[in-house]
């Protein structure tokens, strides 16, 4: 899982900080794309037996993956 601090204030205005917020949006996205790629991935290396144990099926894996 990725962390992004995001906390911490940008001291240049201007054009500086709109390219590092557009920097920060790119890792956030990349990090949430590869959240729900790694959920994915687990999720379809289970068994029916074990997704039914959570509450899941097959066809469930993307929608639960996008999710969070």
């Amino acid at each position: 899982m990725a962390a992004l601090d995001t906390t911490r204030p940008f001291a240049a205005a201007g054009s500086a900080g709109r390219s590092a917020g557009i920097f920060a949006t790119l890792v956030g996205a990349f990090a949430a794309w590869n959240d729900a790629r790694l959920t994915r991935k687990s999720l379809s290396a289970l068994t029916d037996r074990e997704l039914d144990d959570i509450g899941l099926c097959r066809g469930d894996i993307d929608t639960v993956s996008y999710r969070y």
